[in-house]
C-alpha cells in the first residue's frame, strides 16, 4: 500500500549526512532525528515508525523489532547488513534494503591507500617521527610500478581497485571463482585470470575484495599465507574473518611475509593485546573503508530515494530479503522465503557447473496467494549467492545478473501438489543438461521441509551441516559413513536414505559439523561411494 508523505513516520537512528536529511525533506518527509536521544525517546518514536534508517552503530534485533509494530522498512544506509535481524524483519513482514553501491570507490581507494601506506612504511615513519626520532633506518620501501598485485574478487570494488593500480604502472592478475569456472575471461583490459593458489605464489601484493561467506571464511590460511611469494604484502580491506589472523602473526614473524594492511579483523574492536596491532609492519585501521564524505553522502542519498520509493510505490530497490510486495503478503510468504532460498542454496551448491536453466513450480494454497513471482525470485536471488556472487545479490537485481550470466529461468512443468497443501519444485541444470539436481519442498507448522531431493521422497529440515551421497546401492553404506564421522568426533544427527535407480542410491545425513578435508578424504575413498558432498544450509 502506497502511502503519502504526510503520514509516513521515518526514524533516524544513526549519524546520516545532511543531504540525507535535505532529500526527504525534498521528497515531502519529515525524518525523526533521535541519534543520541533518551532511550523513551527511541522507543517512542519507534512505536509509530513505518520507516528505519540505520548505519552500523544501532543494531536491529528482534526486541527492537517488537518495539515497532508499524514498521515496514529497514534502510541500511552501507553494504552489510550484519547488524540487522534479517531473518527476524521478514518473519516480520518488514523489508530490509541495504545501499550497495555508494561506497563502492571510496573502498577501493582505501585499499589503494593502505597499499601504498604498506609499501612506504607511512605509519610506522610517522610514528617514529611523533616519538621525537628522525631516523629512516630499517623503514627502506619499495615501488609499486613494475610489481604484480593480485586482486581477489572482480566484483565492483575489486575492479576499480585494479583499474586503480594498473594507473600506478602495476602488473594485475585477479582471481574470481565464478569467472574461472564459466571460462568467461576477465572483463578489465590487461588483467590476467589466474587460481588462487598461482595468484598467491607469484604477487608482490594481494587485496582482498570478496565477501565473507562459508566458503570464503579462512581461506587465506595458514597453507597459503606460507605458500605466498617470500616478500610479498596483503591488504584486506573487505570482511574480517578472510585472513587466519594467528597464522598471518607466524608468517610475518618468521619473516616470510614483508607486511599486512588489515582494515578489518575477525573481532572488531581486537582487544588490547591482539598480536597484530602495534606492530611496525601492520597498518591497522578501524574498519574505515566506506569513510569518506563522497559515500557517506551518496548512501544517504540512496536511502533516501529507496525508502521514498517504498512509500510511493511500493518498490523495494536493493532489498536483500524480500521483492516488492506489501507487508501484509510479506507476512504470509516469510517461510515459504526461508523454504526456497534454502532450496536455492542446496541447488547452487550442489552444482559443480555453472547453472544455466532454473526451472520452478509452485502449487496449491501458497500459489493462489499471489506470491509465485515472490518466491521464485528469492529462490533465484538465493542460488546466485552460491554461483559466485556477493551477499549483495537479491530479488531486485537477481534477473539482471541472471540474465548476464544466461541463465534461464522457467515455469517447470506441472506435476500436482503430490498430496500436499502446497508445494514448490525447483530443477537447476547445467548447459545441455549434463548436470541436474531436484529439489522439492513444503512449510510444516511454519517450518520449512524438505519433501524430495533427487530421486528420493525425504522428510528433511534444511538447516545446518548436510553430507549428500551418490553410492552403490548395498548393505553397510550408513555404518561406515557413521563410523568414520564418529572417529573424527562428527554427531549424525539424522540420516535419510533411498534408492534412485541402477543399482544406485543417495543418503543425506545432518551433522553437528563441518568436516576437515582429511575427513572428507577419508569418506570419498570408502568403497560404495562415488560422490559425496558437503552442505551448509
Amino acid at each position: 500500500m502506497t502511502r503519502s508523505p504526510g503520514e509516513c513516520r521515518i526514524v533516524v537512528c544513526d549519524e546520516l549526512h545532511a543531504d540525507g536529511i535535505a532529500r526527504f525533506t525534498e521528497l515531502g518527509y519529515e525524518p525523526q532525528v533521535v541519534v543520541g536521544a533518551a532511550p523513551e525517546v527511541i522507543h517512542a518514536a519507534l512505536a509509530e515508525a513505518h520507516a528505519l534508517v540505520v548505519r552500523s552503530a544501532t543494531k536491529v534485533t528482534a526486541e527492537l523489532l517488537d518495539r515497532a509494530p508499524a514498521l515496514e522498512v529497514v534502510c541500511r544506509a552501507g553494504v552489510g547488513v550484519d547488524n540487522v535481524d534479517v531473518a527476524a524483519a521478514t518473519e516480520r513482514g518488514v523489508v530490509v534494503m541495504n545501499t550497495p553501491t555508494g561506497n563502492t570507490v571510496t573502498t577501493a581507494e582505501l585499499a589503494l591507500a593502505l597499499l601504498v601506506s604498506l609499501a612506504r612504511n607511512v605509519p610506522a615513519g610517522d610514528r617514529r617521527v611523533r616519538s621525537g626520532q628522525w631516523n629512516k633506518k630499517g623503514l627502506m620501501g619499495t615501488e609499486l610500478s613494475g610489481k604484480r598485485l593480485g586482486v581477489v574478487g572482480l566484483g565492483r570494488i575489486g575492479r576499480v581497485a585494479a583499474e586503480r593500480a594498473q594507473g600506478l604502472g602495476m602488473e594485475v592478475i585477479a582471481h574470481d571463482p565464478y569467472l574461472e569456472k564459466t571460462g568467461k575471461g576477465s572483463p578489465l583490459h590487461g588483467v590476467a585470470l589466474a587460481s588462487l593458489d598461482e595468484l598467491l605464489q607469484t604477487c608482490d601484493f594481494v587485496t582482498l575484495h570478496v565477501p565473507l561467506t562459508d566458503e570464503t571464511r579462512g581461506m587465506i590460511s595458514r597453507e597459503r599465507l606460507f605458500a605466498m611469494k617470500p616478500g610479498a604484502r596483503i591488504i584486506n580491506a573487505a570482511r574480517g574473518g578472510l585472513i587466519d589472523e594467528v597464522a598471518l602473526v607466524e608468517a610475518l614473524d618468521a619473516g616470510h611475509l614483508a607486511g599486512a594492511a588489515l582494515d578489518v579483523l575477525a573481532q572488531e574492536p581486537p582487544g588490547a593485546d591482539h598480536p597484530l596491532v602495534g606492530r611496525d609492519d601492520v597498518i591497522v585501521t578501524p574498519h574505515l573503508g566506506a569513510s569518506s564524505h563522497e559515500a557517506q553522502r551518496a548512501v544517504a542519498l540512496d536511502s533516501a530515494d529507496q525508502i521514498g520509493a517504498w512509500f510511493a510505490d511500493g518498490v523495494a530497490n536493493n532489498a536483500v530479503n524480500a521483492p516488492a510486495g506489501s507487508p501484509q503478503l510479506l507476512r504470509q510468504l516469510a517461510p515459504w522465503i526461508d523454504l526456497v532460498e534454502r532450496m536455492g542454496s542446496f541447488l547452487g551448491q550442489r552444482a559443480g557447473e555453472p547453472i544455466k536453466k532454473l526451472e520452478v513450480t509452485v502449487h496449491g494454497k501458497v500459489a493462489e496467494a499471489g506470491g509465485v513471482e515472490h518466491l521464485r525470485l528469492a529462490l533465484l536471488a538465493s542460488l546466485l549467492r552460491h554461483q559466485g556472487f556477493d551477499a549483495s545479490v537479491n530479488v531486485v537485481n537477481a534477473p539482471t545478473l541472471a540474465a548476464g550470466r544466461g541463465l534461464q529461468v522457467l515455469e517447470g512443468e506441472s506435476e500436482g501438489s503430490d498430496g500436499y497443501t502446497s508445494l514448490i519444485r525447483a530443477r537447476a541444470s547445467s548447459r545441455g543438461g549434463e548436470e541436474s539436481h531436484f529439489v522439492a519442498g513444503t512449510v510444516f507448522g511454519g517450518q520449512p521441509r524438505f519433501v524430495r531431493v533427487e530421486g528420493v521422497y525425504v522428510d528433511l529440515a534444511p538447516q545446518g551441516h548436510l553430507l549428500v551421497t551418490r553410492h552403490r546401492d548395498r548393505p553397510g553404506v550408513l555404518g561406515a559413513l557413521g563410523t568414520n564421522l564418529g572417529a573424527a568426533g562428527i554427531n549424525v544427527h539424522r540420516a535419510q536414505l533411498g534408492a534412485i535407480g541402477a543399482g544406485h542410491a543417495s543418503a543425506f545425513l545432518s551433522i553437528d559439523r563441518q568436516p576437515d578435508d582429511e575427513v572428507m578424504a577419508r569418506l570419498e575413498e570408502l568403497e560404495p561411494i562415488e560422490e559425496i558432498s558437503y552442505l551448509f544450509l
